[in-house]
């Protein structure tokens, strides 16, 4: 599974604020489960988690994200590109 993953460093290095962005922008993103799918109207998706990496907030998209929904996956990146937080992703271990 490959991950794109917007991490709450902008890109000239500042933290983002406000402190519960990746909470927020994942709550956003919680209608979007796969089919069948078991879990409450609290939790988030699994396509999108907040995260601590290296003591950084962050939010962990699932690439599938694109086609399942392709104007949220859209959202994920302007959101991202918008506010110049700092971007990476995980290679396909399918390639």
């Amino acid at each position: 599974m490959q991950q794109f993953i917007i991490h709450g460093v902008t890109l000239d290095g500042r933290r983002f604020r406000p402190s519960d962005w990746a909470e927020r922008l994942a709550g956003v993103l919680s209608p979007f489960r796969p089919a069948g799918y078991a879990g409450g109207h609290l939790t988030y998706s699994p396509y999108a988690l907040p995260t601590l990496i290296d003591g950084v907030r962050c939010v962990v998209v699932d690439t599938r994200l694109r086609e399942l929904e392709p104007l949220a996956w859209k959202f994920v990146c302007e959101f991202a590109r918008d506010n110049q937080l700092q971007t990476s992703e995980t290679p396909d271990p399918a390639v």
